[in-house]
């Protein structure tokens, strides 16, 4: 089986990047994470750097027990990387005591064909396929409880004043709501994942996400489409925004750019 990805990352409006993405590969296993850092003064780059950097490492040696990856095994690296931020956060300086970051995490292995996914916060995990979305992660944020309660529309979260509000985000002591898939999830081709921060999606809908995706060639023209729309809709003080995108190469097909852009 074989990936075709992209990686976007974002400063946007602000002078500061705090979103981080990365990615670790072997011929068999491939993992990639988005994180959305938060709590100035460089506490959401640590935050986000910190999230992104322990989850590949801790994911990296797996055994061969542990294979295929899952969801449940993701939470442990996630709830891993949560430690590692308090760790840092005890060291007493101001500058990341308040440090926070969302987190979303794709695992995929490609000898089974199966891929696995966890997040805390509000980044993001799509799955397309065959034109529409099969998989779609759950914010852990108020105006998700709102409409799971049907006090507000889902067309209304990207509009309501207290969007941005989270309900869990790594750097949080005690019990920490990290939601991971369950079961194996069985890959075909053609199928197209993206993982983002809150900075993009709510900027970008998702029938916009299938338009754009259904025009793309490649990955990173996708993720192209999606960074040209958040600058067309988004205010001048818009946030940082990032997002990967990974592509299950049909063999009939032409083959897909594979390209990593650096974050900027």
């Amino acid at each position: 089986m074989q990936l075709a990805t992209a990686s976007l990352s974002d400063r946007g409006g602000r002078q500061r990047n705090e979103d981080a993405v990365g990615y670790w590969s072997s011929e068999r296993l491939y993992y990639c994470v988005v994180a959305d850092g938060a709590g100035g003064h460089g506490g959401g780059d640590t935050a986000s750097t910190i999230v992104v950097d322990s989850v590949l490492a801790d994911l990296r040696y797996l055994t061969v027990a542990e294979l295929p990856p899952t969801g449940e095994r993701l939470v442990s690296a996630i709830r891993h990387a949560n430690a590692n931020i308090l760790e840092e956060q005890a060291r007493g300086d101001d500058a990341v005591k308040d440090m926070r970051s969302t987190v979303v995490l794709l695992a995929i292995d490609c000898e089974l064909r199966t891929a696995a996914w966890a997040h805390c916060g509000d980044s993001r995990l799509y799955c397309f396929r065959d034109g529409q979305i099969s998989v779609q992660t759950r914010d852990h944020s108020l105006v998700q409880d709102m409409v799971d309660a049907r006090l507000i529309q889902p067309g209304d979260v990207r509009r309501h004043p207290r969007r941005n509000l989270l309900l869990a985000a790594l750097g949080t002591p005690g019990e920490l709501a990290i939601d991971g898939s369950d079961g194996k999830f069985g890959l075909l081709d053609r199928d197209a994942f993206l993982l983002c921060s809150d900075g993009l999606w709510e900027y970008v809908d998702e029938t916009c996400m299938r338009d754009a995706l259904d025009e793309a060639a490649t990955p990173d023209a996708w993720l192209g489409a999606l960074a040209a729309r958040v600058r067309v809709t988004a205010p001048a003080s818009h946030d940082n925004f990032s997002a990967m995108a990974v592509w299950i190469v049909d063999p009939e097909d032409s083959q897909p750019t594979v390209r990593q852009v650096a974050p900027s």
